[in-house]
């Protein structure tokens, strides 16, 4: 597959040049094994795994869990009745004696609870499980979020590696045309300029080589932060399932993300909490009751007892109820404003997204039909022109470093249509699609044999 590239045309030109090609040429590393296009080298992370990963053990998504089961452990308290009072008391003892000789004189015991105006606590109690339940569909979008960004990641890493491979492979074969530059130059049949030119272009492909190389210590690192792991927790290889067939229409993505984005939920439910508030707000000038009973021990005389009934009177109702009631209602605008911002935002988003999906798959469609197989014929046809003089050296190089951008750039295509449909699906909250969100077995691989299908 992949050596076909290399080792095809070095034949070629070692026999047109009379040379023995080199010896010690080698396969890449991700390439050794003999893995078929559908199958994935051992110890290989896949999607599915990251994905576990990133839901179990990411601290942000923990975060979000534990801060939605406080909020449901408020729910009970903002409907319960405030706590009763208990009183003991001595009344009415003479002062030069404290004694119990008078009728008046009691031991005291008594109780009160206070009780708000009917309905009152049952708003309060409406706004605490909208609040808890925003807080739940909040947890469940810091873990989608997250998930995307640990699918995106992970297809970062694996255009990564698929690309170190491509580069690693163009590297081996420019250091075999190099052998056989010096080869020709030592024999006299080559010049200088040649050798330079084969020297540079190996130099240039090691430094992309380099290059790559640390950025997928970084993607790596970024991965194991989004798992809950050491940033150098090795992760030897990771598959790249297939991004899927087109995207439903923005209109019918935009449905999907009103009803099953986890946000836009949440924010529907903190405006019914800023209602549920505005109403109780709105109640709070209505008095509240105490009711009080006590018993009223007399040790030489009959004992007593007494009730009473309290009633608050909101007297200050106009500089006090009145500007709360206004401040819920702003705050009842304010969380149906941001409910609609976010759904809006989330619409625009989604635009963005499918543009970038449709875009990398149409090019990289494009790459695939007409820019690969013409960038592979201009190879063999500078291999041809070069054996018999008809092109210098530099176009050959220039041919075959063409080939391994492209490849470079359909392997990066594909990742970043695997980026956007992890966001897409964060954002719907659900799979628009059977092929967004593909299984892990169906492993994406690039045909890297010149001669095979694109």
């Amino acid at each position: 597959m992949s050596g076909h590239i290399r080792t095809a045309p070095m034949l070629a030109v070692c026999i047109a040049l009379g040379v023995a090609p080199a010896s010690h040429a080698q396969q890449p590393e991700v390439m050794q094994a003999g893995y078929g296009p559908t199958s994935t080298p051992p110890d290989t992370l896949r999607l599915t795994e990251s994905v576990v990963a990133a839901r179990e053990a990411n601290p942000s998504v923990q975060a979000a869990r534990l801060r939605a089961e406080a909020d449901r452990e408020r729910i009970s308290p903002a409907g319960a009745l405030p706590d009763p009072v208990l009183e003991l008391g001595l009344l009415n003892r003479p002062l030069d004696d404290f004694g119990t000789d008078e009728r008046m004189t009691m031991n005291l015991v008594g109780l009160k609870q206070s009780f708000p105006w009917p309905g009152n606590q049952g708003f309060s109690k409406q706004a605490g499980e909208h609040l808890a339940r925003a807080a739940e569909l909040e947890a469940a979008e810091v873990e989608a979020q997250i998930v995307a960004r640990t699918r995106a990641m992970h297809a970062r890493l694996g255009y990564l590696d698929r690309a170190i491979a491509i580069t690693s492979d163009t590297r081996q074969l420019l250091r075999d045309f190099l052998e056989v530059a010096e080869a020709k130059y030592a024999s006299g049949a080559g010049i200088q300029q040649d050798l330079l030119q084969a020297q540079v272009a190996v130099g240039r492909t090691t430094a992309d080589l380099v290059a790559l190389e640390q950025e997928r210590i970084a993607a790596m690192a970024r991965l194991n932060a989004l798992m809950g792991r050491p940033a150098d927790e090795p992760i030897l290889a990771v598959d790249m399932p297939s991004p899927g067939g087109e995207l439903p229409g923005l209109d019918s993505l935009a449905a999907l993300a009103r009803y099953g984005r986890p946000a836009v939920a949440a924010a529907h439910e903190r405006a019914r909490a800023a209602e549920a508030s505005y109403r109780a707000a709105g109640r709070a000038g209505y008095p509240d009751f105490e009711l009080r009973v006590a018993w009223g021990q007399r040790p030489q005389y009959t004992d007593m007892g007494s009730i009473a009934l309290g009633v608050s009177l909101p007297v200050w109702g106009g500089s006090k109820d009145a500007p709360l009631e206004r401040a819920a209602a702003a705050e009842q605008a304010e969380s149906d404003a941001r409910a609609l911002e976010l759904y809006f935002d989330t619409y625009a988003r989604l635009g963005e997204l499918r543009a970038a999906d449709e875009r990398a798959r149409t090019l990289d469609e494009i790459y695939r039909v007409q820019i690969l197989p013409q960038a592979d014929a201009a190879v063999e046809s500078a291999l041809s022109a070069y054996q018999v003089g008809a092109v210098d050296y530099a176009t050959l190089l220039e041919a075959r470093l063409t080939v391994n951008r492209f490849l470079v750039d359909s392997v990066r295509l594909t990742a970043e249509r695997l980026q956007a449909r992890a966001e897409i699906e964060a954002l719907v909250g659900v799979s628009p699609t059977d092929g967004l969100a593909t299984s892990d077995t169906e492993e994406w691989t690039h045909d890297l044999d010149t001669g095979g299908d694109r």
